[in-house]
């Protein structure tokens, strides 16, 4: 996720704003209670929706919706041409990136029978940076988080999707976001978050919380004001929320952009309840954690099943993949 990070000096051009009177420090407060993430479920979605392209059995549509924060939010839907009803899937890409980004996950996915609405981040849609280190950062996050809440509610609208099977997925980026949207929306029967952590507070912390090194240019007072306006809607602080047992954490033991001391940390925080698997790998996972993404929505919102000859290719590849570490 440090990827997302802007040089340091570039920060700086926004510290000025940042600093004036009217972004001073809010009072800490119970987001969930104060209905921050709150929106009117009744409001219409004022869906729409564009075929893209329909190949073997699988439609990829182009749609927009109202978003209650402002503007509209975007995506991709991919859409499984078979019968019945079946479960369906939100997900949330990683940054830099855009529903675009993820869409051979999304589509693989969808080919195990599920309905997949892939939404793009506030900053994708207008394609800028994420962090600004501004209460930007804050609104964009909030805005966020009830996009993915309004997403189901497109989900649930369809005649194919089975409101009881619902989930939400969500690498790197993505599955950070996913520690905050779990505690809120208790409609997705389960969660897989992928190389998260707790949020941009705890990606970009030290080990002790406070001002990364690497910031060092930026002015402390911008730093505490930013996290001032970041942490009450974190998901690191809101995790424990979520519903017992709902949560599949995958996380790499050498993952060189959320440190497995964080990772730990973040399953801490969200109780013992739900599933942790690690895996011998950096930020990019090996094969066999898809495998096991699939097995868990197969059991959870009855997607197909992992077949023998799959088993068998990421059980040949892993010998590879540690020969190739081995080298490098």
């Amino acid at each position: 996720m440090n990827r997302i990070l802007r040089p340091a000096l570039a920060v700086l051009a926004a510290a000025a704003a940042f600093s004036s009177p009217a972004c001073a420090q809010a009072p800490r407060t119970d987001a969930i209670a104060a209905g921050t993430f709150a929106y009117n479920r009744a409001a219409p979605l004022d869906l729409r929706d564009s075929l893209e392209t329909a190949a073997n059995g699988l439609e990829i549509r182009r749609i927009s919706f109202a978003s209650p924060r402002g503007g509209r939010a975007t995506g991709l839907l991919y859409v499984p041409q078979r019968p019945g009803r079946r479960g369906g899937i939100v997900m949330l890409h990683g940054a830099p990136g855009s529903a675009r980004s993820i869409s051979a996950i999304a589509e693989s996915l969808a080919r195990r029978n599920a309905v997949v609405l892939s939404i793009d981040a506030p900053f994708a849609r207008r394609g800028t940076d994420m962090v600004t280190m501004t209460p930007q950062d804050s609104a964009d996050h909030v805005q966020l988080i009830v996009d993915l809440q309004r997403a189901v509610d497109v989900l649930l609208a369809r005649p194919d999707v089975d409101p009881a099977r619902i989930a939400f997925v969500g690498g790197s980026y993505g599955g950070a976001v996913g520690t905050m949207y779990a505690a809120v929306d208790p409609r997705p029967v389960t969660y897989v978050l992928f190389v998260p952590d707790g949020g941009l507070v705890h990606h970009m912390a030290d080990a002790n919380g406070g001002r990364p090194e690497r910031m060092a240019e930026l002015p402390e007072a911008v730093w505490n004001r930013w996290v001032a306006a970041m942490r009450p809607v974190e998901g690191l602080g809101y995790i424990s929320r979520a519903r017992p047992g709902s949560i599949l954490f995958q996380n790499g033991r050498a993952d060189e952009f959320v440190p497995a001391a964080k990772a730990a940390e973040l399953h801490r925080a969200a109780g013992p309840s739900h599933t942790v698997k690690w895996y011998e790998s950096g930020h990019r996972l090996p094969r066999q954690a898809r495998l096991d993404q699939f097995q868990w929505l197969h059991e959870h919102i009855g997607t197909d099943a992992v077949t023998a000859q799959e088993r068998a290719e990421a059980a040949a590849e892993a010998p590879a993949t540690a020969a190739a570490q081995a080298r490098g």
